[in-house]
């Protein structure tokens, strides 16, 4: 009897040593962009240890296709502009947006020589962007406002050349736009290597300076509450880490995200035009979501509002207890 009362015991014991271990091995999976300013982000996995947590970054070449992993069940959390989410959202991806962790990174810049010193003198001239992006929205606000009609098709005053980021630079370089609305770092560097000139920051429409958005699925917020407080204040924690140590912040994202692809003036100029941040409001979301209705960006058959899906108590727990303003 008693050689079974300890057997049963021994195992019970394993029992929990196994589901222990399992606990621990949980990941979240990350869906992440290449850019400077999401570069606090994509350090959460490696301070992840620490947080209790063990973190799965996949990087993607856009928001959208971040979206689209969130629907296909691939991911916990992503990263990406508010359009996208607004977008995903409305195309029924069972998503929260639970912080903001840039704000800006956007500027509209154009050839030498080409004087182009405002938007009005995009008339005539052939603009590139990246369909879907914020920086489309920003684009189309600012064309809108000052009366200017434009759609890929020739024919308007502007003509819009859909690229990814990736090759915008590229087309400027080359020649075959005038003008592009661009991300960070690559705005950056088309003006420190001389083939592009700033022509504005697009920070004067309702939307302000856009804020990068961080969502959660909902299954994830609702069901696993304890591992995502955890991932809340790892990220917290990363993001400050990153606007206090701005030499460890460049080192990172230079040398480990762009492999030394980026200079120490590009990193810089990129930063200082999306500075690292936690804080979105509904209201934020709301106004971005009512421009890109008037605008047509993103086609929403019913947009979201921001009320039923914007839910940051998760991030103020955290900023609350870590002592973070």
């Amino acid at each position: 009897m008693t050689t079974n009362i300890i057997r049963n015991t021994l195992a019970a014991a394993a029992l929990l040593l196994l589901a222990g271990a399992a606990q621990a091995q949980e990941v979240i999976r990350l869906g992440n962009l290449k850019f400077a300013h999401y570069g606090a982000v994509s350090y959460i996995k490696e301070i992840a240890p620490k947080c209790g947590i063990q973190v799965d970054e996949k990087v993607f070449a856009k928001g959208l296709d971040v979206m689209q992993a969130i629907i296909a069940g691939e991911l916990d959390v992503g990263t990406t502009a508010s359009e996208a989410a607004i977008s995903g959202r409305a195309s029924g991806a069972p998503i929260f947006v639970v912080a903001g962790f840039a704000k800006g990174g956007a500027r509209l810049v154009a050839r030498p020589g080409v004087n182009i010193k405002g938007i009005k003198d995009l008339k005539g001239k052939k603009v590139g962007v990246t369909r879907g992006g914020i920086q489309e929205v920003l684009l189309m606000a600012e064309l809108q406002a000052a009366g200017i009609s434009a759609d890929s098709a020739p024919g308007k005053d502007v003509q819009l050349i859909y690229l990814p980021f990736a090759d915008l630079n590229q087309a400027l370089m080359g020649k075959n736009i005038d003008a592009m609305m661009q991300s960070e770092p690559q705005s950056s560097q088309a003006i420190n290597k001389g083939f592009g000139v700033e022509v504005m920051k697009p920070y004067d429409t309702p939307i302000g300076e856009p804020v990068r958005t961080m969502v959660m699925t909902e299954k994830f917020y609702n069901t696993r509450r304890e591992l995502a407080e955890k991932f809340m204040r790892c990220f917290v924690q990363s993001t400050k880490t990153f606007i206090d140590n701005k030499a460890l912040a460049e080192k990172y994202v230079r040398e480990v995200i762009f492999k030394g692809q980026i200079s120490s003036a590009d990193f810089n100029d990129a930063i200082s035009n999306s500075p690292y941040s936690y804080d979105i409001t509904a209201q934020h979301i709301q106004v971005t979501t009512d421009i890109m209705v008037k605008t047509g960006v993103g086609r929403m058959a019913t947009p979201p509002l921001a009320k039923d899906w914007v839910k940051t108590d998760l991030l103020e727990a955290a900023k609350k207890s870590l002592g973070v303003k």
